[in-house]
C-alpha cells in the first residue's frame, strides 16, 4: 500500500544540503523516445551528451512521434556511433543506418519548432512503419542550425538542443525517486523518467535548489523543473501502459501551478566545458540556489 509521507513544506536549509554529489549513472537517448543506453561516460556536446538524441521518428507529415503515442518505442534499441544508428528489437530486422544514408534534407515539427532534418530513406521507413504499426519516417537532426531552450529559463544562455524536448540536459537525484516510490508503495525504476544524469548524495527533491554543478571547467546550470508528462506511466520493459502512476502520486505533492503540471527533476544547460567527459563514480561539486533567488515559472515539458 502507498506510503502517506507528508510533502516537504519547504526547502532543506543550505546548512543541510551537501557541498558535493556522485554521479550514480549517465543515460543517452540516440533516437528520441527509445530505449535510453546505460553509459559508464558520456562525452558533452553543445546539445548534451554526444549522439544524445539526433535521431528522431516523425509521421509522414513531419510531426514528431513518441512514447506519449507510441509506447511501444521503449522496446527499440538504439546504438549511435559518429557516423551511424543501429536499431534492434526483439521482432524488428536489425538496422544500420549511415549518415550518408540520411542526405535528403525535410522539414519536421517538434512541439512547436520547425527543425530542418534528413531522412534515412524509405527502407528504414518501411522497416519502422511494419514495426510500429504506423507510417513513420527516421530522419536525423540538422547539426548546421541551432534549436534553442527558452531564453526566459536560460536567460543569456544560448543553450542548444538537437530533439530533446526543450533542453539539453536532465538531471534526477536519486533520493527523489526512492522518496516517490516509498509514497507510491512500489519500485518504479529510474527509467520511466529518462533522465540523463543521476546524483547520489543529495537529499528528496534537493536538485530543486540546485543553482550550478561543477568539475573543472565544467559548470552546467539548472534552469527548470520538468514537468512530467504519461511516458512516466509506461512500463520500459515491456512497452505497455501501467496505470496512472507515478502521476497520481506526484499530483498529491508536487504539482506547480505555474508550470500546469507535476514536476520531477531539474533541466540543466550547459554553461561552460563543452568536451568534457563525465564519468560514473565521478564527484560534482554543488552550488545552491539563496532564499533570495527566484525561479521562472510558466509552461515547459518533458523529455
Amino acid at each position: 500500500m502507498p506510503v502517506n509521507t507528508p510533502a516537504p513544506d519547504s526547502p532543506r536549509l543550505l546548512s543541510q544540503r551537501a557541498d558535493t554529489a556522485r554521479i550514480s549513472a549517465l543515460y543517452r537517448y540516440p533516437l528520441k523516445s527509445a530505449r535510453g543506453q546505460s553509459l559508464p561516460e558520456a562525452r558533452l556536446v553543445s546539445t548534451g551528451f554526444e549522439h544524445d538524441r539526433q535521431w528522431l521518428l516523425v509521421t509522414p507529415q513531419g510531426r514528431f512521434i513518441t512514447q506519449r503515442e507510441q509506447p511501444r518505442l521503449a522496446l527499440l534499441r538504439a546504438e549511435a556511433t559518429t557516423a551511424q544508428l543501429h536499431l534492434s528489437a526483439a521482432d524488428l530486422p536489425s538496422l544500420s543506418i549511415t549518415h550518408s544514408d540520411a542526405q535528403v534534407r525535410s522539414r519536421v515539427m517538434i512541439w512547436r519548432d520547425e527543425c530542418t532534418a534528413f531522412d534515412a530513406g524509405d527502407a528504414a521507413a518501411d522497416a519502422l512503419s511494419d514495426w510500429l504499426g504506423s507510417p513513420c519516417r527516421l530522419v536525423r537532426f540538422d547539426p548546421q542550425q541551432q534549436r534553442l531552450s527558452n531564453r526566459q529559463y536560460t536567460g543569456d544562455i544560448a543553450a542548444e538542443n538537437a530533439f530533446s524536448d526543450g533542453y539539453p540536459l536532465l538531471l534526477v537525484g536519486a533520493a527523489s525517486l526512492s522518496d516517490l516510490n516509498q509514497r507510491v508503495g512500489r519500485e518504479l525504476p529510474m527509467n520511466r523518467f529518462r533522465p540523463n544524469i543521476v546524483l547520489e548524495g543529495l537529499g528528496p527533491y534537493d536538485e530543486d535548489q540546485l543553482q550550478e554543478l561543477h568539475c573543472g571547467g565544467l559548470v552546467l546550470r539548472a534552469v527548470k523543473p520538468c514537468t512530467r508528462c504519461s511516458i512516466t506511466t509506461t512500463e520500459q520493459a515491456s512497452g505497455t501502459l501501467d496505470g496512472d502512476e507515478p502521476l497520481r502520486t506526484l499530483k498529491t505533492y508536487r504539482h506547480d501551478a505555474g508550470l500546469g503540471g507535476v514536476t520531477f527533476g531539474q533541466n540543466l544547460v550547459i554553461v561552460s566545458g563543452r568536451g568534457t567527459l563525465l564519468r560514473v563514480g565521478e564527484t560534482l561539486q554543488l552550488r545552491w540556489r539563496r532564499p533570495s533567488d527566484q525561479r521562472v515559472s510558466a509552461a515547459g515539458t518533458g523529455r
